[in-house]
């Protein structure tokens, strides 16, 4: 079974997304890990968000790197570009692929607006993960 990290800064919204899309185009294909070079915790509306797809996330828990250091990962995904440039070294053959997406939790605007902003970033994700899955597992 493989095994993907999915990497951003806090761990709390994209990282979080991929994780549950991964999972869920896998189908049991691969163990689908999440975790940020820091930790601010599961976004509430990025649980929202996953909701509204039929997708829960709620008991999700924000992770750290160092927390997954002992997993010999096959892909590590980093999802934004701050991530990307602070990945530390991993000791693993893990082939690398990057997309940065926009960070929803820095939208701006009326409730309604920043809603939009996070299903938006939603669907790039979901494209993105259901692409990965089917060119690389």
């Amino acid at each position: 079974m493989k095994k993907i990290l999915v990497l951003c800064t806090g761990n709390s919204c994209r990282s979080q997304i991929a994780e549950a899309y991964l999972r869920h185009f896998s189908d049991g294909k691969a163990e689908v890990y999440s975790a940020g070079v820091e930790t601010h915790g599961v976004n509430p509306k990025a649980i929202a968000t996953m909701q509204e797809e039929g997708i829960d996330i709620s008991n999700h828990t924000s992770n750290n790197i160092d927390e997954y250091r002992h997993i010999d990962f096959d892909f590590v995904i980093t999802v934004c570009d701050n991530a990307k440039e602070r990945c530390p070294f991993f000791p693993t053959s893990a082939k690398k692929f990057h997309q940065n997406f926009p960070d929803p939790a820095k939208a701006t605007g009326t409730d309604e607006e920043i809603k939009e902003q996070f299903i938006q970033v939603r669907e790039e994700i979901k494209i993105y993960s259901q692409k990965f899955v089917a060119d690389n597992l």
